[in-house]
This record gives structure tokens, sequence and C-alpha cells, in this order.
């Protein structure tokens, strides 16, 4: 073997098979490139896009691009860009077929990528026969993420604004029967101002003149009711106080709800792409070219030692 293997003998035997070996490359490229023609693969045009998410808040350990991929490959923005485009339809999956189902999943599966850069950017790469197609597909993904991340938004929100609503409502019941309470002391009783009154009355009764019977008469209901006048006064303020709070809140809450902020910054915006992506012809034909030549000599190799063994069986044996 170490004989017949030799830099020179190499030559030699790959010059006896110059023609075979012609015929080979021949009949490779021919076979190559006819397997890779438009009538057995399918030409796929692809669009991509290159994207960064905005006004998200995470909601575990997942970063916001992390969350962007898996809002982007949920099943639902999946259906629904299927169902948009008819892309059974489109991609001529027979609907009566027994796997139609998992079938066209698949090939969404292959002719959507979604992977994360590493610069923490999102790329969206569509393949697709129809380049226009393609290009509308990555357009709608992002269209159909914002939906979905608005959608989560609004339903985080939504309970925000609920129990912020019931708090406003709650407060604004509580002060409401205060103020009630309030006005039916000063209707009653004459009680407006707990301090101011007791001061009032206080120099009525020290003091001199005409008004020491109604004094008396005020100092008396002051005497009942004050206290309960002055919890109430005390109350009514602080309860405001804490409605404005809440009520801020609440306004907060509203405007986050009610926003129609995007929650995407494109780097990179999809085209419709002239030139085909796949398949790589000219890769197919020198990869088929390589591969039968490398088949090939190793034929020649196995066939030249049987004839060197059979013509020295002495050096062999």
């Amino acid at each position: 073997m170490d004989t017949i293997f030799n830099s020179k003998n190499i030559v030699d035997i790959l010059f006896r098979w110059k023609i075979h070996l012609a015929v080979i490359v021949v009949v490779a490229v021919i076979l190559s490139v006819f397997f890779s023609s438009p009538m057995i693969i399918t030409p796929l045009y692809k669009s991509y896009v290159v994207v960064y998410p905005s006004n998200v808040f995470p909601y575990s350990d997942e970063n916001e691009t992390e969350q962007m991929m898996e809002i982007l490959n949920a099943g639902d923005i999946r259906d629904d860009v299927i169902r948009k485009f008819d892309l059974a339809k489109h991609w001529e999956i027979d609907s009566n077929y027994k796997y139609f189902t998992s079938t066209l999943y698949w090939i969404y599966s292959k002719r959507v990528k979604i992977a994360k850069t590493p610069y923490e950017a999102v790329t969206i790469e569509v393949w697709d026969p129809d380049p226009r197609m393609a290009n509308d597909i990555a357009n709608a993904i992002l269209d159909f993420y914002n939906l979905k991340v608005r959608g989560l938004h609004k339903e985080k929100f939504y309970e925000v604004v609920v129990n912020y609503q019931a708090i406003v409502n709650d407060r604004k019941q509580k002060l409401d029967s205060l103020k009630e309470r309030a006005q039916e002391l000063g209707t009653r009783y004459g009680l407006m101002d707990y301090q101011a009154q007791t001061r009032e009355v206080m120099r009525a009764l020290l003091g001199s003149g005409g008004r020491y019977g109604e004094a008396v008469k005020y100092k008396k209901n002051i005497e009942e009711k004050g206290g309960e006048m002055y919890l109430i006064q005390e109350m009514i303020r602080a309860d405001a106080d804490e409605l404005g709070l809440f009520k801020l809140d609440f306004d907060r809450a509203l405007l986050d709800y009610n926003r129609k902020y995007t929650h995407i910054n494109i780097l990179t915006k999809p085209y419709v792409a002239d030139k085909k992506s796949y398949p790589v012809r000219w890769l197919i034909v020198v990869g088929s070219v390589l591969a039968a030549l490398f088949l090939a000599i190793i034929i020649i190799g196995i066939i030249e030692q049987n004839r060197y063994a059979k013509t020295f069986p002495a050096e062999n044996a």
C-alpha cells in the first residue's frame, strides 16, 4: 500500500483515471445543477428585520430581549400570521391531510426564524417562495407583537385601574359620609369649626356683654358634640389628602391603560428581496463535485490496491 500511494504514484494513478474522473465531475455538475433547480428545490427569498424591545416590563428573571423572543415565538402570533395570509393555501398544504396542522407548524418553524444577536437585539428572518409575502409576513409579525404586548399591558393595567377605582370610590363614599355628619352637626348644633368656636365661646363667657346666654348654649353643644366634630374634621382632612394621592395613582394607571405605545425599536427594516437566498446553487455544485471526487478516489484506490495485490502476490504475502 505504501508502494502504491506515494506522491508520484498517486499522480500517475489519477492521470490514468483522468477520463473517468472528468466524466464523474461532469456528471456531478449536471446532476447537482438539475437537483438544485427550481423544478426540484423551491427557491426561497429572505426578508429580515432587526429590532430591540421597547416599553416592556419583564415578568420574571428574563431580560427584555428574552421576553421579546418568548412573545414572538408565542403560538397565538404564529396562528394570527397563518390566518392573515392563509399560509396553508399559500404553501399548498392539503387541509384533508392527516397531519395537516403539524405539517403547517413545522413548515412555519423552518421558514420563520427568530434569534438573539450578541448585542441583545432580536432578528426575525422569513423565507418564502414569494419575496413580497416574506416581507409582508415579517411586518405582520411585528404588528402582532405590538398588539400582543399592548394586550398584556392592558390586562395588567386594567387590574390596577379596577383596584384603584374601588379604593377611590370607597374613600369618596367615606368622605361623603363624614361631610354629611359634619353638616348635620353644623345644622343641629351650630358647630362649624371646633377650635375657632371654642375660643369664641371662652371669650364670651369670660367677657361681658349680651352674648353670655348664647355662649352658654354653644358651650353645651361643644361639650356634647365638639369632640365628635373635631374628630370628623380631622378625618375629613386626612381622608381628603389620602383620596388625592389615590386619585393621582388612579389617573396614572388609567393613562398607562389607555396609552398606545409601540414596543419595538426597528434597527433594520424588512424589504422585498430581488434575489433568492435559497438554495445557493454554486455551493451545492461545489459540494457535490468534491463529494463525488472523494468517493471516486476512494474507489479507485481500492481498485488499484486489488490490482496491485494480484500483480505482485509475493509482496503482499
